[in-house]
């Protein structure tokens, strides 16, 4: 289990999501079932609804009254799991073994086109060739999970502090031309994969704009 992880469900707020995974919970289960006060666990309930990790899913009748029963959101079962990383090492390595390279390039390039329209909701960025860029940097942050800035030296650059997808990007460039085309899409001009695969991989996308290639 990875220690941040192995961390997090040693506090109180971690041993109560791990409660939850198990099904909605009353305060008064989660209390018994963790040897807990009842107040502390309402008031951390309090603060994870708040935050968007848990949400109320109806209510037990009680002897005097009824009680809440809450339930982890979508969003943090899917942050937990533990299962994305190897399935899709393991998928990009099956698609490598079977196709040739430029074929296995070609489909991530339209998964990569299918991921920005996904994200999009088909509304491009519009404005000048910077804010598209910024565009492109947030959506790769706040979608994506990555960690990156817009650099300009001659040419605009974004650039990654680690890769979201370092797992498969080291030992495949498809997966980088997958994001290559998502970052094209956004900022709707030629974008040139500059990634470090090395053993700490790390993003980079060169855009290669001219006047002629503004979206306006």
């Amino acid at each position: 289990m990875p220690l941040f992880r192995r961390h997090f469900l040693d506090t109180s707020r971690g041993r109560i999501v791990g409660a939850l995974q198990a099904g909605p919970r009353t305060i008064d289960d989660i209390a018994r079932e963790l040897r807990l006060a009842a107040s502390g666990v309402r008031a951390q309930m309090t603060a994870m609804e708040r935050d968007g990790v848990v949400r109320r899913a109806g209510q037990r009748a009680g002897a005097t009254r009824p009680s809440r029963i809450y339930e982890l959101t979508p969003e943090v079962d899917q942050l937990l799991s533990r299962a994305y990383v190897p399935f899709l090492a393991q998928l990009v390595d099956t698609f490598a073994e079977a196709m040739p390279a430029k074929q296995v390039e070609a489909l991530f390039g339209k998964v990569g086109g299918s991921l920005a329209a996904a994200l999009l909701g088909g509304v491009s960025p519009r404005g000048s060739l910077e804010s598209r860029v910024k565009a492109a940097s947030t959506l790769l942050n706040r979608e994506l999970g990555a960690l990156t800035h817009v650099e300009r030296n001659g040419r605009f650059r974004i650039v990654g502090a680690g890769c979201p997808l370092a797992a498969v990007t080291g030992k495949h460039r498809a997966v980088c031309l997958a994001i290559e085309k998502l970052v094209s899409e956004v900022v709707g001009v030629r974008v040139r994969e500059c990634c470090d695969r090395s053993e700490r991989p790390r993003c980079c996308f060169e855009i290669a704009a001219t006047a002629a290639d503004r979206r306006g």
